[in-house]
């Protein structure tokens, strides 16, 4: 029998039917999919510190379990000391089995580790359908020693899914056990 993720498992069980049943959608073809998940840590001080981007490669790849990329600089800020090339940050896109992996642990497992955590806020969606938010330090994944870490970095989370409407992506995101702040959202 072939590997298959808790949570892509739940949706083609559970959240299709729901979501189905929530929209009245003719055929299950229309129900929203979870596309990708991106993610980007911006590293201010790679500029004066070139490890720094080893660092947060090495951070990403072991919190995602694929392969981080460093993000390059496309123009000259001159205000910033930035040239064009140099690397400023770091960044991967999940899609498939580590991303339905990813997005289990980040559910389960690291938001909750967060401080004072009462929900992510649902203000996050761009009107096509995505959700971005940021997570302030990259300690509250399990796989960081916290012991090995020099400088705290956060990151930016977007969930890139292929709902016509935010109402449709939170109603999506709501069943995949996202832990919004307000339960009833005024569209």
């Amino acid at each position: 029998m072939e590997y298959q993720p808790r949570l892509q498992k739940a949706y083609i069980e559970e959240i299709v039917p729901a979501l189905v049943k929530k929209f009245s959608y003719k055929s299950v073809m229309q129900v929203p999919k979870l596309e990708k998940i991106a993610l980007n840590q911006g590293i201010s001080a790679a500029l004066t510190d070139k490890k720094l981007i080893d660092l947060g490669i090495a951070e990403m790849t072991a919190i995602t379990g694929q392969k981080a990329v460093p993000t390059i600089s496309k123009h000259d800020v001159s205000n910033f000391k930035l040239r064009k090339g140099n690397a400023i940050g770091v960044r991967i896109t999940l899609r498939g089995e580590k991303m339905y992996e990813f997005l289990d642990r980040l559910i389960s497992v690291a938001l909750p580790r967060v401080r004072d955590f009462r929900g992510i806020n649902d203000k996050g969606f761009d009107g096509r359908g995505n959700y971005s938010f940021g997570i302030p330090e990259q300690i509250i994944f399990p796989e960081i020693n916290i012991d090995k870490v020099n400088k705290i970095n956060g990151m930016d989370v977007t969930f890139v899914t292929d709902a016509k409407t935010d109402e449709e992506a939170y109603a999506l995101l709501k069943e995949f056990g996202l832990p919004f702040k307000n339960q009833k959202r005024n569209n």
